[in-house]
């Protein structure tokens, strides 16, 4: 049965497709790595998992990395638990904000804030990397609803 829509009313409001580039710089703010990515954001209507993110990269070079991450209800939170991460999200308001540590990368976790623009066609999402309690990185992804 799916979940009632007043759950996660903030997080809801991003289901669909967004495209975008992601530009990942140091923490001087320099450039490091630049890509597109390609995210699908769904409530499947069985309510486990609760949301299901499929994003998709693709570097200039043709790289391409493709992945699937999975979200389920524990109280006021949606808890992932992927191969690449762990972490929540949680709402505050409109926005919706993450913090996941990192499996593939020891020591290393970030923070997420997604801000939806009014209209809701645009959003932004800064990521804050740190790596032993250090700044390593932020991430900035610029989308814009497809679908």
């Amino acid at each position: 049965m799916r979940q009632p829509a007043r759950l996660f009313p903030a997080m809801r409001a991003h289901e669909g497709v967004w495209t975008g580039t992601y530009t990942h710089l140091d923490a001087q703010g320099r450039e490091i790595d630049r890509h597109a990515a390609r995210v699908v954001c769904e409530f499947p209507a069985s309510s486990d998992p609760f949301y299901v993110q499929h994003i998709t990269f693709t570097w200039p070079d043709g790289r391409v990395r493709e992945d699937r991450f999975d979200g389920r209800i524990e109280g006021d939170r949606i808890v992932f638990d992927t191969d690449t991460f762990t972490g929540v999200a949680w709402e505050s308001g409109p926005h919706v904000l993450l913090h996941l540590d990192r499996k593939d990368e020891p020591g290393a976790h970030f923070v997420e804030i997604i801000v939806m623009a009014p209209d809701g066609r645009t959003r932004a999402r800064t990521w804050h990397w740190f790596k032993d309690g250090v700044l390593v990185r932020r991430t900035l992804c610029d989308e814009r609803r497809a679908g």
